[in-house]
């Protein structure tokens, strides 16, 4: 059985982790097939990716037993495995839409915050469970969380591994949309996912880009910045598809280019 599903539904990816039995712990086979699906998610006909969990979790992070019969030391497991996902995730061109169907612990929660766009079902649990193995946060967690959540909610979490809530992860800004079952999940997913996919795709990676970044630089290097993609995207045939259709008062047909 392999460790994700993909499966290309028109210009969307659907990516599936799939190791339910469990809760979609990370292996180093799934971890090599995620960077090997990401790079697949590159291909200019697909324009947005969906990344969820098969069975009743999202991902409960590290499989530890296989981490120990590696024998790698965690530098070195981060550098070959987690920290290029990472970087594909967040660095990939187009939108990202997560969906927490359950617990996304550890690793597990890292993937979800790399992503762009999270829903999670009400009873999810979101925990970063590093410290009760004596670890900290890894896979841009230290990155992530605290743009989200503030620094002192970050370190609470870090620090106490305390449970979030699906409802709560809404409150706290961790996830954008919150659900009541699975079977809504796999709805909003597909009206999210469906709705960028009709966007225009270059802006949308400029403003991944943008609001990254946005952190580290300076005001003057972010209007700089500002300009400079702003110029792309006023070159793009999509701009020129968007100016068209308002005059022609019509909706308009982007085609991600």
């Amino acid at each position: 059985m392999s460790s994700i599903l993909k499966e290309a539904k028109g210009s969307v990816l659907y990516i599936t982790l799939n190791r339910p039995d469990s809760l979609n712990a990370f292996n180093s086979e799934m971890l090599m097939e995620l960077q090997k699906a990401f790079k697949d998610a590159e291909d200019l006909t697909i324009r947005c990716v969906v990344l969820t969990g098969a069975g009743k979790g999202f991902c409960s992070g590290q499989d530890l037993k296989d981490f120990e019969s590696e024998n790698k030391t965690f530098k070195e497991a981060l550098e070959v495995k987690y920290n290029p996902l990472i970087r594909q995730i967040m660095g990939l061109q187009k939108p990202v839409v997560c969906g927490i169907n359950g617990v996304a612990a550890g690793a597990g929660l890292s993937l979800a915050l790399a992503c762009d766009f999270r829903i999670a079902v009400e009873s999810a649990q979101l925990i970063e469970v590093f410290i009760n193995v004596g670890l900290v946060p890894d896979s841009a967690s230290a990155f992530t969380l605290p743009r989200m959540v503030g620094l002192a909610k970050a370190f609470q979490m870090c620090s106490t591994a305390e449970r979030i809530s699906g409802i709560e992860a809404k409150r706290l800004g961790l996830v954008n949309v919150c659900v009541q079952t699975p079977e809504v999940l796999k709805a909003a997913l597909d009206k999210y996912a469906g709705k960028y996919a009709k966007a225009p795709t270059k802006a949308l990676g400029m403003i991944k880009n943008l609001l990254n970044n946005s952190f580290s630089k300076s005001l003057n290097e972010i209007l700089d910045e500002e300009a400079v993609f702003q110029d792309a995207a006023g070159n793009s045939s999509d701009y020129k598809e968007g100016v068209n259709s308002f005059i022609e008062k019509r909706k308009p047909v982007f085609k991600g280019q």
